[in-house]
């Protein structure tokens, strides 16, 4: 239980970091916030859509994630 305890914070710390280090590059976490628009309705979709978004912003989400993810995972044991 306190192996399953201590893997569950290392799980929380690791994500607190990964957060932490997306806003730093990017100011936010939030889709609508990172695209400029809503993508969960119609229209934002439409406009995402329109503007090329999932092609030219969200790889450069992607990439950002990956990097940060093997920088932390890296430095772990």
């Amino acid at each position: 239980m306190a192996d399953q305890r201590a893997e569950q914070h290392k799980t929380e710390d690791i994500a607190r970091e990964f957060v932490a280090r997306f806003k730093a590059r990017n100011e936010t976490t939030e889709c609508r916030e990172l695209l400029g628009c809503d993508v969960s309705t119609f229209e934002g979709l439409k406009a995402a859509k329109k503007e090329r978004h999932f092609n030219t912003r969200c790889p450069k989400f992607v990439q950002d994630a990956v990097e940060i993810l093997e920088e932390i995972l890296k430095d772990r044991p």
